[in-house]
């Protein structure tokens, strides 16, 4: 009956933790170009995220507006649409679209990083509104 057994202070030793270190992992962060393509996303509509229809073909075949909103690189595109569902709707981006932007090369903490940023210019941009 182990149990039952006297621990005795005097022989008892102590307990040698190891220190464990934490993995030193480099914060999030976003070079200027690509700062640059969220505040421009800012003016883009949730429309320059959708493909070209049939209708808007048309359109731009008989006005000859060939104004193309998407970036030529795929991950400042990838920059780009999730700024601009940001823009939108904050932080309830849809799984899929965080997973593309994950997949462009992009870590989770630079998403939060960006959509954390965006909601901070937006709260700054209503309260200098309101005042």
């Amino acid at each position: 009956m182990a149990y039952l057994a006297r621990i005795e202070p005097q022989t008892s030793q102590p307990f040698a933790f190891l220190e464990r270190i934490a993995p030193s992992v480099a914060a999030p962060e976003f070079s200027d170009l690509e700062w640059s393509v969220v505040r421009l996303a800012r003016r883009d509509g949730l429309w320059t995220l959708r493909p070209y229809g049939r209708i808007r073909r048309f359109f731009r075949w008989l006005t000859g507006l060939g104004i193309n909103p998407k970036l030529a690189d795929p991950r400042l595109e990838a920059i780009r649409r999730m700024a601009v569902l940001s823009w939108n709707f904050g932080f309830t981006v849809p799984g899929r679209d965080v997973v593309d932007f994950v997949a462009a090369g992009f870590s989770k903490d630079q998403y939060e990083l960006m959509v954390s940023s965006i909601r901070a210019a937006l709260t700054s941009s209503i309260q200098r509104n309101v005042q």
